[in-house]
């Protein structure tokens, strides 16, 4: 059996690793850096010359106009750029002034149909006419003018990032229904009139009703009898909230009663399809009298209210 004459590697030095760091500790310069500094010392350092200085100078002078330039023509407005923004500031003022004179004309329109209506229902039916009213004031239809309450509640600190510091969505609605389980007749916040439909939720650090973000103060009216509103409010869950909120949060709370408050309309659902009910032919029952009348089950489905009720005792928001 032959043996294999294995040949052992050279022995490296211990300090092998190290040379690296050694050269680093033992030259901290470059040579080149150390023949520079060794001319220098000896007096050989290359002397700079009046052209090389006129030289360094000039450019620098060129350098510095140049971005100058280039700074003032980047600042400058194009003209391009301005005659569009005119004209979209023109067009934006065109606009605007078209949207007023149309809503002028909406609201114009609109009361001459309501006032058609009016005569018509008072002629038709006196009895349906006063219903009419009433549900519209509850649905929200129509202004609403009178007595009531004024609760204004005020972010505790306006440049805090803590959102408990801040009126919340949650606190507007439980203030709302308070005001309705205290028997408001009708409601709005910050002009925005409050129908069954309304809903009030937060889309961020933003309070939302309906779709119009509110932002603070968020001055919240109450048509009613104030006294009572005041007095109901307080014994509700909305008045134990609204002094957590001033005690402990340090957001403002400002109840006050009102002699005169003035509330508008809600935005109306456009009716757009209407079918009349199926009445059944009336018949006439065998009897002793010979006349009758329909009954209620041949009337044909049910028609619905005409509005439902603005104050659904805490239930208006979703």
């Amino acid at each position: 059996m032959s043996r294999r004459h294995v040949v052992a590697p050279p022995r490296r030095a211990a300090d092998e690793s190290m040379t690296l760091i050694n050269a680093v500790y033992e030259r901290p310069l470059d040579p080149g850096y150390q023949e520079a500094a060794r001319r220098k010392e000896a007096g050989l350092a290359p002397r700079r010359t009046l052209t090389a200085t006129s030289g360094l100078l000039a450019l620098a002078l060129v350098l510095g106009a140049g971005g100058t330039a280039a700074a003032v023509a980047l600042r400058r407005p194009v003209a391009a750029v301005t005659e569009a923004r005119t004209l979209l500031e023109e067009q934006i003022l065109a606009r605007g002034a078209q949207v007023e004179r149309l809503s002028a004309t909406n609201a114009a329109l609109n009361a001459e149909i309501s006032a058609l209506q009016t005569e018509a229902a008072r002629s038709a039916d006196p009895g349906l006419l006063a219903e009419l009213q009433q549900d519209a004031v509850a649905a929200g239809s129509v202004p609403v003018q009178g007595p009531g309450l004024q609760v204004v509640l005020t972010d505790g600190t306006v440049d805090t990032q803590d959102p408990d510091l801040r009126v919340q969505d949650v606190d507007l609605q439980v203030l709302v229904n308070g005001l309705w389980a205290a028997g408001a007749e009708a409601v709005s916040i910050n002009g925005a009139r409050l129908t069954s439909t309304s809903a009030i939720r937060s889309a961020g650090a933003a309070v939302l009703v309906d779709l119009t973000p509110l932002s603070s103060p968020y001055t919240v009216l109450a048509v009613g009898d104030g006294v009572d509103l005041q007095t109901g409010l307080a014994r509700t869950s909305a008045g134990q909230h609204l002094a957590t909120l001033q005690q402990r949060y340090r957001i403002g709370v400002d109840v006050s009663v009102r002699d005169d408050l003035a509330l508008p309309a809600s935005a109306q659902v456009v009716l757009r399809h209407a079918r009349p009910p199926e009445v059944a032919p009336a018949t006439t029952p065998a009897g002793p009298t010979g006349t009758g009348s329909p009954s209620a089950a041949r009337l044909g489905p049910a028609v619905p209210d005409v509005a439902s009720s603005g104050r659904p005792g805490g239930q208006e928001q979703r």
